[in-house]
């Protein structure tokens, strides 16, 4: 597997420790912990994603603990996971499929951070991308720092452009997050674990193979939350006209 190493050779060792599978335990913690950042940002809708970017999203992208860090160049790694709304069935969302997430920067870093990145796929040029195998963020789909809050109404940019808007957590603060130039890759290893064979992306994606019983809890989080905005955003049925006596 190729890894965005840097000169720091602590960060090295840790990338590639961080990256190591170890069996099907370490999905269902995955899934468990992808579920655990989404109720904990949805519990703080003032300080989360917007109502609206929840409710106009085609997929749902988790990436709990990405190492992010570096010295004089950046690196991150992260294994995630990910749902989309099943074409034909738009209320209803697919089973997990497993990626990795690997990307470079420049700059002036020092030091090592581990954050949880969330991935918000807006329309179907952007879950056309996801179907792949692979892509990379900013060439194959373009992306932008999500908006933060309860409301994204007056916040037009990310109707207008926006393929995949990205969002990371860290010390409790979540935030918008560029990520421009990172590559997610399908995890053949995890979808392994999961389904006992490696299952396409895009047949996980499209709603075309069931979700394990022991592996709902990301995907029935997903489908609670996305539930809850759609139900919030329906007005009120008009009253019902008095009957004349």
């Amino acid at each position: 597997m190729k890894k965005f190493c840097v000169p720091a050779l602590l960060l090295c060792i840790t990338i590639s420790a961080f990256g190591k599978n170890n069996g099907k335990e370490d999905q269902l913690d995955r899934l468990q912990s992808a579920a655990t950042v989404l109720d904990e940002i949805m519990s703080a809708p003032d300080k989360g994603v917007p109502e609206e970017i929840l409710r106009s999203a085609k997929c749902v992208a988790v990436v709990p603990s990405m190492l992010k860090g570096g010295f004089v160049v950046g690196a991150a790694y992260g294994r995630g996971v990910a749902t989309c709304r099943i074409p034909d069935a738009p209320d209803k969302w697919s089973a997990p499929a497993f990626f990795r997430v690997e990307g470079g920067s420049f700059g002036l870093q020092i030091g090592a951070q581990a954050v949880d990145l969330v991935m918000l796929i807006m329309n179907e040029n952007g879950m056309r991308a996801l179907l792949n195998s692979k892509f990379k963020i900013g060439a194959d789909a373009s992306a932008a720092a999500g908006p933060v809050g309860r409301h994204a109404e007056g916040m037009t940019d990310w109707k207008m452009r926006a393929e995949v808007l990205t969002y990371s957590r860290a010390r409790g603060v979540f935030a918008g997050l560029t990520l421009n130039g990172a590559a997610i890759y399908a995890d053949d290893d995890s979808t392994r674990n999961i389904y006992g064979r490696r299952v396409p992306t895009r047949t996980i994606l499209m709603g075309r193979i069931e979700t394990p019983a022991d592996s709902v809890v990301f995907t029935n989080t997903v489908a609670k939350y996305a539930a809850q905005v759609e139900a919030e955003s329906k007005p009120a049925p008009a009253p019902a006209p008095a009957k004349s006596k």
